[in-house]
């Protein structure tokens, strides 16, 4: 049976785990697999670094060339995984404008255990001071998005336990051939 290319956007605040998940995804569907920050213009890391939230008017160029980047893949056959905060529904609406299947997997935790793993990571633009303005902007999927196929998944539960739930779920065909990011 041939599957039409499906992108997997793995969202959330900064911290509640969307490269770790999306890297497993990747490894088990032999999917390919992006990091929307490597997206972001300079001048937007720039901002993020010195503590400032970016607003929509620094994010929508940033989430066109996501969508640019996932129609790409889809236009040669491939499938992907893609981390992308897509923190508000409208960002996800034109994330959706992509060609294939476009599905979200918020990966939903406390404030609390965010904010640990935040404190404990190295070498990332985004300081824990950031995360209470991704809370405030976090619109976590609605009923119409859910019954599209979009997941809520608890970061509290194992990586391992989260993929298996997540190709259970969708019935994602493992082992596509390979493309590249």
């Amino acid at each position: 049976m041939q599957y039409p290319p499906t992108h997997l956007v793995v969202m959330g605040v900064a911290g509640s785990g969307k490269s770790t998940l999306a890297a497993a995804l990747s490894r088990q569907l032999g999917w390919a697999c992006a990091e929307a920050d490597e997206f972001h213009p300079e001048a937007n890391i720039v901002k993020m670094t010195q503590g400032i939230p970016l607003q929509d008017g620094d994010r929508w160029p940033w989430l066109g060339e996501i969508r640019n980047w996932m129609t790409g893949q889809a236009q040669a056959g491939c499938s992907t995984v893609l981390t992308c905060s897509a923190l508000k529904k409208s960002y996800r609406r034109l994330l959706s404008e992509a060609e294939g299947r476009v599905l979200f997997l918020h990966l939903d935790g406390g404030a609390d255990l965010i904010s640990q793993r935040m404190q404990g990571r190295e070498g990332h633009f985004m300081p824990p001071t950031l995360l209470p303005s991704q809370l405030a902007t976090l619109e976590p999927l609605s009923q119409e998005e859910r019954d599209a196929g979009s997941l809520r998944l608890d970061i509290s539960r194992p990586p391992e336990e989260l993929v298996a739930a997540v190709v259970e779920a969708l019935k994602l065909p493992a082992g596509q051939p390979p493309c590249e990011p």
